[in-house]
């Protein structure tokens, strides 16, 4: 599984509209509203990096709105459960 999180300047009377057709993309997991930098940003989950490139640069670019994006690949999650299993002693 691949993960990216695409941060989005938009149009400022697009912002809400955008949000929620990044929402029908198919390969976008979930969208957030955010304040700072980034107007939206999108947390995208697909099988192989083919198609990261698909949606990012078809689906999400195809979008009227956008003005800017950014896209940060993870390589790997971190969650309250991996963490303590991580430091558990087996107790």
């Amino acid at each position: 599984m691949v993960a990216a999180f695409v941060l989005i300047h938009a149009e400022p009377k697009r912002i809400a509209g955008l949000a929620q057709e990044l929402a029908d993309v198919g390969g976008v997991a979930e969208v957030y509203s955010t304040a700072g930098d980034a107007d939206l940003v999108a947390v995208v989950r697909v099988r192989h990096h083919e198609e990261l490139a698909e949606v990012v640069t078809g689906r999400l670019a195809a979008l009227d709105g956008i003005v800017d994006t950014r896209t940060l690949i993870a390589f790997q999650a971190y969650s309250k459960h991996d963490l303590e299993t991580m430091w558990s002693l087996g107790g």
